[in-house]
C-alpha cells in the first residue's frame, strides 16, 4: 500500500513501545508526533490494564481511544466514554476465585479503576514499581457480586508457581479466555491475563475501526507478544518487532527492528 494512506496507527506497548527500562526512546517519541501531526490517528493496544497505560498515554500526549486489559476495553480515557466493554461474568470471576483457591493461586482481579488482590507478591510490587499500579488488598469472595471485572491475572515467578498455575488454567476448562503478555523489563516472567470468552485484540480493533470509520485495510498496527497474533491478522498492515516471537513473526507482512533500536520508528519511516 502506498505511503500516507493509513487512517490509524496501532501500537502495543511492552516490547514494541516500551522497552527493557520502562522508557519510550526519543526517535519513537518523535515518529508518533509526526504520524499524528500528518492527521494519522494513533491508538495503543495492550495487556494492562487502563491504570498502567495512562502515563504512557500522558507521556505521548494521545488524545484519543485505545484497546486496554488484552481487548475487554475500547475507551477514550480523556473522557471516560467507552465504546466497547466486554467483562467477566460474574459467575465465572466467583468460579475464578474458587479454582485459586483450591490450586493455591494469587490471583489478581482488575476493573477499570482497581487492581485487587488478596496480599503482596511479587506481582504487585511489579505493577507498583514498574507500571505505576498500586494493588487495594481485600477478600477477592467479597468484591466479584459488586465489582465489574474486565480481567484476571496470574504471574507465576518459580518452578513451584508455575505448575500450579497450569494446574489453575486446565481446571478452568476452556470457560475463559487465557493470554500470555510478556514485558522486556521481566525477561522470563508470564501474565497470564484471563479474560471472557471472545475477548482478543483483533476483536477490539474491529470494534475500534468501526467507531472511527476506518477501513480495517487502512489500519497498521505493531506488536511483539502472542496476544497481538489477532491485533495483526486484524489490521491491514502486520508488523512484528525483531524481537517479537517466532509465531507473530509469522503472520507479520514485515518484520522491524527490535524495540531497543526503535523499531517502531523504523517501521513508521518505512511505511508512512
Amino acid at each position: 500500500m502506498a505511503g500516507n494512506s493509513y487512517k490509524l496507527l496501532v501500537v502495543d506497548i511492552d516490547g514494541t513501545l516500551v522497552n527493557r527500562h520502562g522508557t519510550i526512546s526519543d526517535r519513537d517519541k518523535e515518529a508518533l508526533s509526526r504520524v499524528r501531526e500528518s492527521g494519522i490517528q494513533v491508538a495503543l493496544s495492550t495487556g494492562r490494564g487502563l491504570q498502567a497505560t495512562l502515563s504512557v498515554i500522558k507521556e505521548l500526549s494521545l488524545d484519543s481511544y485505545h484497546i486496554s486489559f488484552d481487548g475487554a476495553l475500547v475507551s477514550h480515557p480523556g473522557s471516560s466514554e467507552e465504546i466497547y466493554v466486554c467483562p467477566i461474568s460474574k459467575n465465572l470471576v466467583r468460579q475464578m476465585i474458587d479454582i485459586a483457591r483450591r490450586c493455591r493461586i494469587d490471583l489478581e482481579l482488575f476493573t477499570v479503576t482497581h487492581y485487587f488482590v488478596e496480599k503482596e507478591t511479587w506481582s504487585t510490587d511489579a505493577h507498583r514499581d514498574f507500571f505505576g499500579v498500586y494493588p487495594t488488598i481485600v477478600d477477592l469472595r467479597q468484591v466479584w457480586e459488586h465489582e465489574r471485572i474486565l480481567k484476571g491475572g496470574v504471574v507465576p515467578t518459580s518452578f513451584q508457581e508455575k505448575a500450579r498455575a497450569e494446574d489453575f488454567c486446565r481446571r478452568l476448562d476452556h470457560r475463559l479466555h487465557l493470554s500470555l503478555a510478556r514485558t522486556p523489563a521481566y525477561p522470563g516472567i508470564d501474565f497470564i491475563n484471563i479474560l471472557a470468552p471472545g475477548v482478543s485484540k483483533g476483536k477490539a480493533l474491529e470494534k475500534l475501526a468501526a467507531h472511527l470509520s476506518v477501513p480495517l485495510s487502512e489500519v497498521m498496527a505493531l506488536g511483539d507478544g502472542v496476544n497481538d497474533v489477532s491485533l495483526l491478522t486484524t489490521a491491514g498492515l502486520a508488523i512484528a518487532m525483531g524481537n517479537a516471537a517466532d509465531e507473530v513473526k509469522e503472520v507479520a507482512d514485515y518484520v522491524t527492528l527490535d524495540v531497543d533500536h526503535s523499531g517502531l520508528a523504523a517501521a513508521i519511516d518505512r511505511f508512512i
